[in-house]
């Protein structure tokens, strides 16, 4: 296991991890409620295969520093992009989960030369077609004193319908265990009111290469594979469906996307 490294951001630091190597870079970042490790069964085959894989966590989740004035897409894709330059790489393939799929699309079109493809992983990159009271009431769930307890169990079992890791409990204990420290909910119940309204105007604009992956018993969407396959039109992307997969592909099915993944990178960094 690495040492975990800091970037240092206005209003605090951001952990990551990094193989090192002379390959060609991919920065992977997490969904919200969830840390870096979740790439932890994918990695070693991007590694293997010559890939310098970074892992790095939200703003205000794992190892990054709480209390975070600013939490939304926009603020997640400026560190992205920062991390590219802390690297000293010139540019980077992007793989993102979930939430932060949206600020892969902003730092996609903001840095256009330091992003040179992306992976959505379960992507929200569009305002969800939510009705006020169904926003209140995941509101209500996150609220303290119960708000932790809900997301972990939602996070265990509703998140994961189809193949579990083998590491799964432990996993979720550690991910529990983090969420107890303080300032962690708080930044997390702020990250998750973001509407990826900004992120939902720019999908049309991405120009790199994308591929977007989809279990197609994720839970997060009405129909998940109708998600992929609009965001693949509207994106010019490439999708990849996992057959009973959950909002997780990455870490149910890593045998199934990381060879994905590693063919992309080698369409645009070949090194």
């Amino acid at each position: 296991m690495t040492e975990t490294q800091y970037l240092n951001r206005p209003g605090g630091r951001i952990a990551y991890d990094d193989s090192g190597g002379e390959g060609a870079v991919v920065i992977a970042a997490p969904g919200m409620g969830d840390l870096r490790q979740v790439y932890r069964h994918m990695a070693p085959a991007l590694i293997e295969a010559g890939i310098r894989f970074v892992s790095t966590d939200l703003r205000g989740q794992g190892e990054s520093s709480v209390g975070w004035d600013d939490l939304s897409d926009d603020a997640i894709a400026a560190d992205l992009v920062a991390l590219v330059d802390e690297l000293g790489v010139g540019n980077a393939v992007l793989v993102c989960s979930s939430l932060s799929c949206a600020s892969a699309v902003i730092a996609a079109t903001d840095a256009t030369d330091k992003v040179s493809a992306l992976v959505l992983l379960g992507p929200f990159v569009r305002p969800a077609n939510q009705k006020w009271w169904q926003r209140a009431a995941f509101t209500a769930v996150l609220a303290p004193p119960w708000g932790k307890r809900a997301w972990v169990a939602y996070y265990k079992k509703t998140l994961y319908p189809g193949p579990n890791p083998d590491d799964h409990k432990v996993y979720v204990e550690a991910l529990s265990s983090k969420f107890g420290e303080k300032g962690r909910m708080t930044d997390f119940r702020r990250i998750a009111a973001n509407r990826h309204e900004e992120s939902g105007r720019r999908i049309d604009r991405v120009t790199q290469p994308v591929l977007i992956v989809m279990g197609t018993a994720d839970p997060e969407f009405p129909d998940a594979v109708s998600e992929a396959q609009v965001l693949g039109e509207v994106m010019s992307a490439e999708v990849l469906l996992v057959e009973g997969s959950g909002h997780y592909p990455q870490a149910d099915s890593p045998e199934k996307v990381a060879p994905a993944i590693i063919d992309l990178v080698r369409q645009v960094d070949p090194r």
